[in-house]
């Protein structure tokens, strides 16, 4: 007689680059869903995750950086291991990659690793601007913009895509009504500079919902303008059209990129991570890329990312299992905006689902604070809770 083999079959070895909203999603969903056959491990150089709205809340004062931050060491998912390493080269033919402390052979491999910043793209933005795409940069400009009582401030997007497209709104709004707490908004003026047509290109109704709030606030707009470099010494911003802008303190969303060693593995076409709209696989066998890394026609945010997680845990999970692929990713997600004064609105977006990208915006209210609240409250507990 012939027995049947009792001896378990190895499990299969998924490596995430990246633990931002596609890397923690995609290893929180195969830990629910297959692991009993896969084994994950999450790479990041960081030690912890922050929401993006969080710099926001640093930004104004109303946490510390150190309050917003979540510790991936408190990750606690079956079959999921973390390592902080930094990631040195990714050969996507042989799905080897090599980090700062080692090496490792993927079966399925997923590069995650978003976008990051090009300060030295605008000449002059390094030594005399201020951002707050990032957490040390937002503290910054908390600092800086305690002792700022009059005075024009330039915000100014430098390039595109970038990510968060309702963020650098959310900062003027937000600049506005906090100079309007302090008895001064009067002495400052606002001026935001923006290098596509309209707020958000893909709807015009939305738009004109941005424009109004703006001209609302007494904040200046100027659409189809790009910073080409910053004249330090006399406070002046050249664009791109040959004109300079005089401003006393700039605040720029910097020029985005991929990461270096994605350019360096080859994975890159014209600047970003081409992929199969459907699934979000690469033209490497069993490599995909997700998030704000991959080459796709949707706005870079975090709701985009954590809903390509979803399917590409769907479609690893249906190939395992020698199952149909799942419904193909449709680029929908919510982003939440803060106008000031405890109003959040929501712009609910599908950019691949349809024969055209179409977004709403429901309008502020506290409600939304609240949803933006649990919002957050729930991911940090799907993906840290023990």
């Amino acid at each position: 007689m012939i027995g049947v083999s009792s001896v378990p079959l190895a499990k299969k070895q998924v490596l995430i680059l990246g633990a931002g909203f596609a890397g923690l999603e995609l290893a929180a969903r195969l830990s629910d869903s297959v692991a009993d056959a896969v084994q994950v491990t999450l790479l990041d150089k960081n030690d912890s995750f922050h929401f993006g709205f969080s710099k926001l809340d640093v930004l104004l004062g109303r946490r510390f950086p150190s309050d917003v931050r979540l510790h991936y060491r408190d990750i606690a998912k079956e079959g999921v291991e973390f390592r902080q390493e930094s990631i040195t080269a990714i050969d996507p033919e042989r799905r080897r990659v090599t980090t700062d402390k080692g090496s490792y052979d993927a079966d399925v491999l997923v590069v995650a690793l978003g976008a990051e910043y090009d300060f030295a793209a605008t000449p002059g933005f390094e030594e005399g601007g201020f951002e707050y795409y990032s957490l040390a940069g937002a503290d910054r400009l908390r600092e800086v913009l305690a002792g700022f009582d009059s005075g024009t401030i330039h915000v100014a997007v430098l390039g595109h895509p970038f990510k968060c497209p309702p963020a650098p709104f959310e900062g003027a709004f937000l600049l506005h009504h906090q100079f309007v707490e302090r008895g001064i908004r009067e002495a400052v003026r606002i001026r935001m500079t923006f290098p596509m047509a309209a707020p958000v290109p893909v709807t015009e109704e939305v738009s004109r919902m941005f424009l109004r709030a703006l001209d609302e606030r007494g904040i200046e707009y100027a659409p189809k303008q790009l910073v080409a470099s910053l004249d330090v010494n006399a406070h002046k911003a050249q664009l791109t059209s040959g004109e300079s802008v005089p401003y006393d303190l700039f605040v720029g969303i910097p020029v985005h990129r991929v990461p270096q060693v994605v350019t360096s593995s080859g994975l890159a076409v014209d600047g970003w991570v081409p992929v199969d709209r459907a699934n979000l696989a690469t033209r490497y066998p069993d490599v995909y890329a997700l998030g704000d890394v991959a080459g796709l026609p949707i706005s870079k945010a975090g709701v985009f990312a954590e809903a390509a997680a979803v399917v590409v845990a769907d479609d690893i999970a249906a190939r395992l299992a020698g199952r149909e692929p799942p419904p193909p990713y449709e680029g929908a997600g919510n982003c939440y905006v803060e106008f000031g004064g405890g109003l959040v609105g929501k712009v609910e977006a599908n950019f691949l689902g349809g024969p055209h990208p179409t977004a709403r915006l429901i309008e502020p209210s506290k409600e939304l604070a609240a949803e933006k609240k649990a919002f957050g409250a729930t991911r940090r507990e799907r993906w840290f809770a023990a």
